[in-house]
């Protein structure tokens, strides 16, 4: 019996790791530079990862065949697997129409999609793709006008939960993105048309529908948007630094549920619950913004002992283990950005399912070990050495 496309994939891309190598092959090394970099030395993405792999899980023996159930609530919500998609800036430079195709594997496979404000989709752009479970990422615009009205856009076109992210009060300098030569927005110099035509499958993806730019800023965008540094963009000419005051002013204009994305102080979270957040995603940007900054799943544990609201995780997580990493330390849900990308980047509009056949084979196979049944049944995490 001859294999099916599920098995053939295994039998190519049976890990994250994978869709990660293949990806890298199909991409333009700007495009690759601008997904994989982060900021400064990139010590805060590698400490993310060394901290993952310090987490330890014991294992339990003796329960029996048992099929672990996967699922988990959220915001009212039961979802069939604790993960979804992390935004990710400029997706569709990424890969052509990524917006599109990660919001309908989102509604596929019953998962959360959350989009950014500087995505390269406007919020219509996708609205016929949308799931149950749409979230809109909110790059915070200083005018009270062009808030409200992103808001409406936002709301109009499906997206159900705002994100309001509060770690980018500034640019951050992603060294690698710059001394790849990208700019935004991006402009293909002599310099990038040499990468792209290596990469014939992005060339010609992005051929059909141009070079991506930020969809949503063009009813706002300045006609002089002035010098940026290469590692910015027109959004920055829009939007300021949120306070206290800003949170409540999103809270009192927004009638969905509110998340605040990018928090790493325990001291934060009473405040931010008083607010009215709904949820609480910890998060250091996967190391993109602040060089000096704790890896997330050292943090988590100090946030989940400080406040009730339900706990959203990123930074790090490169497959099912990490998830139960992160679940067993204290988060309620995991969402992935970079890995998502990869998956598209390797196997365009099929890798999302095969990324989601990843993660899910690798919990059930990890929750085997562990004896846990459910999500719930996760043991305590301790420090390996």
């Amino acid at each position: 019996m001859a294999a099916g496309p599920e098995s053939r994939l295994d039998g190519l891309y049976p890990g994250v790791a994978d869709l990660k190598r293949r990806a890298r092959a199909r991409l333009p090394k700007f495009v690759w530079e601008y997904l994989d970099s982060a900021t400064g030395e990139e010590t805060t993405k590698r400490r993310n990862r060394e901290a993952l792999d310090r987490v330890g899980l014991m294992p339990s023996v003796l329960h029996g065949e048992f099929a672990p159930d996967l699922s988990a609530s959220l915001l009212g919500r039961t979802f069939p697997a604790p993960f979804g998609i992390a935004p990710i800036g400029m997706s569709g430079l990424i890969w052509p129409g990524a917006e599109a195709m990660l919001a309908r594997a989102g509604a596929r496979l019953g998962l959360p999609y959350a989009m950014s404000t500087v995505a390269a989709a406007a919020p219509e752009d996708v609205a016929p793709h949308l799931g149950a479970d749409a979230w809109f990422q909110l790059y915070p615009p200083r005018d009270e006008g062009i808030r409200s009205d992103m808001l409406a856009r936002a709301r109009d076109a499906g997206f159900t939960a705002l994100i309001l992210t509060v770690d980018v009060p500034v640019a951050s300098r992603r060294e690698r993105q710059t001394r790849s030569g990208l700019t935004q927005p991006p402009r293909l110099t002599p310099r990038l048309l040499a990468q792209v035509a290596l990469r014939p499958a992005w060339a010609m993806g992005m051929a059909r529908r141009g070079m991506p730019h930020m969809r949503m800023l063009d009813k706002y965008t300045p006609k002089y948007m002035g010098n940026l540094p290469s590692t910015a963009h027109v959004g920055y000419l829009l939007r300021t630094s949120p306070d206290w005051a800003y949170l409540d002013w999103l809270r009192a204009n927004w009638e969905g549920r509110l998340i605040v994305k990018g928090v790493l102080r325990a001291e934060d979270c009473t405040r931010i619950e008083a607010a009215g957040a709904d949820a609480i995603w910890v998060s250091n940007h996967a190391g993109r913004q602040f060089d000096a900054a704790p890896a997330t799943i050292d943090i988590l544990p100090a946030i989940r002992a400080a406040t009730a609201l339900p706990l959203i995780f990123d930074s790090g997580v490169e497959g099912g283990l990490d998830i139960l990493r992160a679940l067993a330390s204290g988060a309620d849900f995991v969402m992935l950005g970079r890995a998502w990308h990869f998956a598209l980047a390797a196997l365009g509009e099929a890798g999302p399912d095969h990324l989601h056949h990843i993660l899910t084979k690798d919990m059930i196979a990890n929750m085997g070990q562990l004896g846990a049944r459910t999500l719930k049944n996760l043991p305590k995490p301790f420090a390996l050495r």
